[in-house]
């Protein structure tokens, strides 16, 4: 129980000299109190009585007209912006460090762009010249010091239900081979880290496939298997949508993770020594790979959470998660999953790309729409900063030899300043050494932790033997 007010308790002077700036009728109530804070005697504490109650009224709601006035203006003044950050300024250590670095990236959707602009027919471009339409090509690789690209097989999550998914996926990893055939002196294929050694080593660019979505092996271990066979050596379990055996962080979940035929997937994936790739899937799907798996994962695109609160990307329980299993989260670039701002414009953008594909069944219209509802959700692009504040949150969490880079180049509207192709990513290795990172370190985020983890997942295969048959 609260204990009972003395009157000399109750009403203390206040600090008139806090009154100097307030209007006329609230200094009255202020000063009235100050004088009737004189202790009483009994006779006149009847009389007292009202004018205590009308004053003290009239000063509260003079306080707190001024308190929800000083309150309005805080919420109407525009919010601080950070200062700007300056350009990020080439050093010799850096490309030094650079160049000794494998430089490997998760995640780029040149072949899906091959296909949309120019149906898969590589005759009608060549990739030793510039191309300004896209974000990759020879020149600029070899400007970026790539030494291995994972370059994405991807196709849409909505052929899981309109059909086809395997098959297009098919048709995606033979345009990955085709265009390693297309330029046999820059490119080669690669099926384990060894190859990416010495594919490197030789002055080539080390090629490896990536699966986007566990739709495309159209719930079938056996399509998973070919797929391994013709050189894909991550999946990701889901692309934005939920499957019938995983969530997708983008969708509504219906799993609570993985289903048993899920489980089955990473097990097999780790049977064969296919990385499991955790971006695009739900927090709990994230756990469930990971309690299954025996194999480090990747996350093969994702950024850290903790800092844009997007749902593609990583939260810090999962980070935590991440290092117990010697995994590699591999920072995105898109604008839109690194700035904080953007990130928020952006938290929609999937369950929008669905309602559209479902109003629009016409691709020219589709694309129209889309484009459309881009324009009216505009996002800042950010900085090279940004994405090595991710790459910072991610080695703080996770330590650093859990984190890479894998920057979804030609899957993405917006890239930050000084990301804007596959040529710079000499400017992350600075910033990384202007923030006090080690060349070891460095060298690690840039492909030495994902290099690790895909040959502790070949270990895991040929431990585990190939005499179970599914």
């Amino acid at each position: 129980m609260m204990r009972e007010l003395k009157y000399s308790e109750a009403v203390s002077k206040p600090d008139l000299g806090a009154t100097a700036g307030l209007p006329s009728s609230e200094r009255f109530g202020v000063a009235l109190l100050d004088k009737l804070a004189v202790a009483p005697d009994v006779g006149s504490i009847w009389v007292l009585k009202p004018l205590l109650g009308f004053a003290a009224l009239l000063l509260l709601v003079s306080f707190v007209g001024v308190s929800r006035s000083a309150r309005a203006g805080e919420d109407s003044a525009p919010a601080a912006k950070k200062p700007a950050r300056p350009p990020v300024v080439l050093s010799d250590e850096a490309l030094r460090i650079h160049r000794a670095a494998p430089v490997i990236d998760g995640h780029n959707d040149l072949p899906w762009e091959l296909r949309q602009k120019h149906q898969s027919l590589l005759s009608s471009i060549d990739l030793r010249q510039q191309q300004p339409t896209l974000q990759t090509d020879i020149p600029r690789l070899r400007q970026g010091g790539v030494g291995a690209q994972f370059w994405s097989a991807y196709v849409p999550a909505d052929t899981a239900r309109t059909g086809g998914a395997a098959r297009q996926t098919l048709e995606q990893i033979d345009l990955i081979h085709r265009i390693v055939r297309q330029y046999p002196d820059v490119f080669e294929m690669a099926a384990t880290a060894d190859d990416v050694e010495r594919i490197r080593a030789a002055g080539k660019i080390a090629s490896l496939i990536g699966i986007e979505g566990g739709h495309s092996i159209e719930n079938s271990l056996g399509v998973l298997r070919s797929f391994y066979e013709l050189g894909a050596r991550y999946m990701t379990l889901t692309h934005a949508d939920t499957l019938d055996w995983a969530d997708a962080a983008t969708d509504a979940p219906r799993h609570g993770g993985l289903s048993l035929f899920g489980i089955e997937v990473v097990r097999e994936m780790n049977r064969l020594g296919m990385l499991v790739d955790i971006s695009h899937v739900s927090v709990d799907t994230m756990k469930a790979a990971l309690r299954a798996t025996k194999a480090p994962v990747i996350a093969s695109h994702s950024s850290a959470y903790s800092i844009a609160q997007h749902p593609r990307n990583v939260p810090d329980e999962v980070l935590v998660l991440v290092k117990e299993n010697r995994g590699v989260v591999m920072v995105n670039f898109f604008s839109g999953f690194v700035v904080p701002e953007s990130a928020q414009v952006m938290a929609d953008m999937f369950a929008a790309h669905r309602a559209l594909r479902a109003k629009y069944t016409d691709d020219a219209e589709f694309k129209k729409a889309l484009v459309a509802w881009q324009a009216a959700h505009p996002i800042a692009a950010g900085t090279v900063h940004d994405v090595v504040d991710h790459i910072e949150h991610i080695a703080k969490v996770a330590g650093a030899e859990h984190v890479g880079l894998g920057s979804d180049f030609d899957g993405v509207t917006k890239v930050p300043v000084q990301l804007e192709d596959v040529s710079c990513y000499p400017y992350i290795t600075q910033e990384l050494l202007n923030r006090g990172h080690s060349a070891d370190e460095i060298n690690g985020i840039l492909g030495g932790n994902v290099l690790r983890a895909l040959r502790e997942a070949e270990q895991v295969a040929r431990d585990w033997g190939n005499s179970a048959d599914h």
